[in-house]
């Protein structure tokens, strides 16, 4: 599955759940997550989506870590069947 069509189903989900799956876009700082997850009662994630198969590059490897480092959950998704779970894993912190 392509990379487009992840990020459609993460943000339907996301919409399902009464939240918003933002695009996140840092014009002067590369290798940020594609997507921030913001659901109810404040909780926030940030989501790299790829193809299936596909891994993240080394600076965006590197961005994870930085935003983990502060606090924040960030993954990487390649399927769709993942979605629910990262959405329960977010719900639940």
């Amino acid at each position: 599955m392509d990379e487009k069509q992840i990020e459609r189903k993460l943000k339907k989900a996301v919409k399902n759940c009464g939240g918003m799956c933002l695009k996140f876009v840092s014009p002067s700082f590369d290798g940020v997550p594609d997507r921030i997850v913001l659901l109810p009662q404040g909780r926030i994630a940030f989501v790299e989506t790829k193809a299936t198969g596909e891994e993240m590059r080394p600076l965006q490897k590197y961005r994870k870590r930085q935003l983990e480092r502060l606090g924040f959950l960030v993954f990487c998704l390649d399927n769709e069947n993942d979605i629910g779970e990262i959405i329960n894993e977010i719900r639940t912190v």
